[in-house]
């Protein structure tokens, strides 16, 4: 089958067009910085040996703006992989929460996207432009199946004691306030794609996974499933992001609120928005370049970054110990993947629980975009780097759905 994988985020949009038959990309494209005077997108071309990529400005353009630009390319451009919109015979989309309603993924239609809808108060950055780009891809599309693909399904294998908050049940059984975590999809990636580097069996490890891009989050994934994440009711709990502020006291909050006299939406952004490395160091939620100002002596991008570091290796930490067994710590999204830097701070406080960084390997020039051991061979606890592949993972899942549902060819 040829599907269509959508990722929308609050101010970016990841689609790839993929065959899943042969795991084939046909076609990639990415906005970042959407709706800002800087945003970008950028389209690549065939597979990743002879790609070729192009960028174009698109200044303060919308997430419909940039989907319709995807499939105006499709469409109509000569480089188009396929000559007719109507060859793609599915359309994946990645959807943070799905609440309670959902505990794997399923195919979309009214009821569902009602429920994707209401959902949105616990993912409120993330489930409101997915419901924009289910809508407009309906539009162009309709009588093509779409899926939704949930990052909290995966962690519904959670404990009660891990899921449940020390508040009255009340707020449980009324509003179904729970831990439901987010980036369930890379998590459940990474850890297969470790397993198969290892040469293990999922079922028989334990993996302490970290997806560590913009927003960020860990999780305990013992024998395949998943007992724990650093994400809960919303994706703002856990990890110190790049705008979020991840874990703080809560009384902060309404300490705030009094002194500036400040509504719940304000609040709610200056959470979600104004903190993480972007409020600590005043510069940038990008870690690129709040690592490069601390390089350059900046004393508060210095400090968001061993905020940042301190804050991965706590709940690296937390959840060996929760652990039966821990047999190697899988790093993966854009810093994870990417950043050597960091992953050497992180792992230099990590050493004397057996998580041994090679420096060599984790240096290796050219190893981006490769999954790969990078600790020491006779470290008692891997260290992997995987290169995450979402999309992948939903264009497989849409496909199951599409054949099982008998809509396939």
């Amino acid at each position: 089958m040829i599907i269509l994988v959508v990722n929308a985020g609050s101010s970016s949009l990841k689609s790839q067009l993929i065959q899943t038959d042969g795991k084939r990309s046909l076609l990639k494209a990415l906005a970042q910085r959407v709706g800002k005077p800087e945003a970008t997108i950028t389209f690549t071309f065939g597979d990743d040996r002879n790609a070729q990529k192009e960028t174009r400005e698109i200044p303060n353009v919308t997430i419909s703006d940039a989907l319709n630009m995807v499939f105006d390319l499709l469409e109509s451009d000569e480089r188009s992989p396929i000559e007719s919109l109507r060859q793609i015979d599915g359309i994946g989309n990645r959807v943070v929460s799905g609440g309670e309603y959902f505990t794997q993924s399923v195919l979309i239609d009214d009821d569902v996207l009602s429920k994707i809808d209401e959902c949105s108060a616990i993912a409120p950055l993330h489930n409101p432009p997915a419901v924009e780009c289910i809508r407009l891809m309906h539009e162009r599309l309709p009588k093509t199946p779409q899926s939704a693909v949930f990052d909290t399904a995966f962690h519904h294998t959670m404990p009660a004691k891990a899921y449940h908050y020390p508040i009255p049940m009340r707020y449980y059984d009324e509003y179904h306030i729970r831990r439901y975590g987010a980036h369930g999809t890379s998590h459940r990636y990474a850890a297969s794609q470790a397993a198969r580097l290892m040469g293990r069996a999922e079922e028989d490890l334990g993996l302490i996974t970290c997806h560590l891009g913009n927003g960020g989050s860990v999780a305990a994934i013992n024998h395949g499933k998943s007992i724990d994440t650093t994400m809960g009711f919303t994706p703002l709990e856990g990890l110190m992001m790049g705008t979020r502020s991840g874990s703080i006291d809560p009384a902060i909050i309404t300490y705030i609120m009094r002194r500036d006299n400040i509504t719940f939406d304000e609040m709610d952004d200056i959470l979600n928005k104004q903190s993480g490395l972007l409020g600590v160091s005043g510069l940038s939620g990008d870690m690129r370049e709040v690592l490069a100002a601390a390089d350059q002596g900046n004393e508060r991008a210095k400090l968001a970054v061993d905020m940042y570091v301190y804050a991965v290796q706590k709940a690296i930490g937390s959840y060996y110990a929760i652990m039966t067994r821990t047999d190697a710590v899988v790093m993966t999204a854009g810093i994870g993947e990417n950043s050597a830097e960091l992953r050497k701070m992180i792992f230099s406080g990590l050493a004397h629980m057996g998580m041994i960084l090679d420096n060599d390997k984790n240096q290796v020039v050219g190893a981006i975009g490769s999954d790969r051991i990078i600790s020491v061979d006779d470290s008692p606890i891997k260290i992997c780097v995987i290169t995450t592949d979402e999309e992948i993972r939903i264009a497989r899942e849409t496909d199951a759905l599409i054949v099982l549902a008998g809509r396939g060819d």
